[in-house]
């Protein structure tokens, strides 16, 4: 059984998902949606041709954490004592993950966690999912890490290496596979200027509202009218109530700043390929584009993904209205510093990280006898 409720969810799990339904005759394939992210998620599903079995429909208008949870676990534990599934597989660190692990321990379902093991040492930071993600740890039975860092992260925690197994991330997969289509951004209704420079923005963490939000569209603002001749923002903006007023209020009628739409997956990434610099408080960013030699400037004041940083693919600028206009005025006047940081590199995975963790679920349940090593990240 697959559990998921949040369009980065989907991205993620889509190719895992895929791989599964290659072994029809030995594993059969639930798959459940909790529907935490109602439209944004809606347009993921058809990318990967993704048809839930159960949608638990849980989407309502300005819900709390606490709803989201309650409603996942109460919709879960009906599916799970319907299916009563062999495993139940988690991606990542929403409230979705939180909760689908937790029902699935309750009903003594062992668990699965893909992307386990990122940390960034601060319980509040990002919020919730740093917290979601230690809990869906504490719970889960299978530990499917993708890097280095995060292997070595479950293991200083106490977790047994024999049920932790380095895949790399399969955000890569699903990335390398849209890459390589065809897709014209005008047919999603984007027209960038040609010969201006594109800054693409995303911002949209529960951590990052209120005078965090405001500061960074200041300092998105101050950009683009500093650099109004040669530089065009795109910022697809969130659903989220709380995100659309600030962003509104800062940034609208400002002319070289385009404020859309959130994007579906497709056009999103061959947006980001587009564009010259992005900015962004995402984690799934991060990870994708580097692999696109993208630079990214992180509006957060902590990552649990440093291994772009480290590989100064990334940089860490926090949510200082100054600290971002100076990062970003640095990048845009300082080829040296620009060039320094767009040498595609790829941390987080090689394409192949769903074959690894199937490979595990099969040898889990005794169908191959290859060691988790012997198929794991080189």
């Amino acid at each position: 059984m697959t559990v998921f409720g949040t369009r980065p969810e989907v991205i993620k799990m889509g190719p895992v998902v895929a791989e599964i339904e290659k072994y029809p005759d030995i594993l059969q394939s639930i798959i459940v949606s909790t529907g935490q992210h109602r439209q944004m998620l809606d347009q993921v599903l058809k990318i990967f041709n993704l048809r839930p079995h159960y949608d638990l429909d849980i989407m309502r208008s300005s819900q709390s954490l606490a709803q989201i949870v309650n409603r996942s676990l109460h919709g879960l534990e009906t599916v799970i004592a319907r299916e009563k599934p062999d495993l139940l597989l988690v991606q990542g660190d929403t409230s979705t993950v939180f909760a689908a692990a937790l029902a699935a321990f309750y009903a003594r379902v062992p668990v699965g966690h893909v992307e386990a093991g990122l940390r960034t040492g601060d319980r509040t930071r990002p919020f919730p999912e740093e917290i979601n993600r230690r809990l869906a740890g504490v719970l889960a039975d299978l530990h499917f890490a993708p890097t280095l860092r995060s292997v070595q992260n479950l293991m200083a925690e106490g977790y047994s290496r024999h049920n932790i197994f380095l895949t790399g991330n399969t955000v890569i997969d699903s990335l390398i596979e849209v890459t390589k289509r065809e897709f014209d951004l005008a047919d999603a209704g984007i027209n960038l200027v040609p010969g201006k420079k594109t800054i693409l923005v995303t911002v949209h963490r529960r951590e990052s509202l209120g005078e965090p939000m405001r500061n960074i569209c200041q300092a998105i603002k101050a950009v683009a009218l500093k650099y109004s001749d040669s530089v065009q923002v795109v910022l697809p903006v969130h659903k989220n109530p709380a995100v659309r007023q600030v962003v509104r209020e800062v940034l609208a009628g400002t002319g070289n700043i385009s404020l859309i739409e959130p994007l579906d997956y497709e056009p999103f990434i061959h947006l980001m390929k587009a564009s010259y610099l992005i900015l962004t408080d995402s984690g799934g960013v991060q990870e994708e584009a580097p692999s696109l030699g993208k630079p990214v400037l992180v509006l957060r004041e902590k990552t649990e993904r440093p291994e772009a940083v480290e590989a100064g693919a990334v940089k860490l600028v926090g949510v200082s209205e100054y600290a971002i206009f100076q990062q970003t005025s640095d990048l845009l006047d300082n080829k040296d510093n620009y060039r320094a940081m767009i040498k595609p590199i790829n941390p987080y995975g090689d394409g192949l990280a769903s074959q690894r963790i199937v490979k595990v679920i099969l040898r889990h349940f005794g169908f191959i006898d290859k060691k988790p090593e012997e198929f794991a990240v080189k």
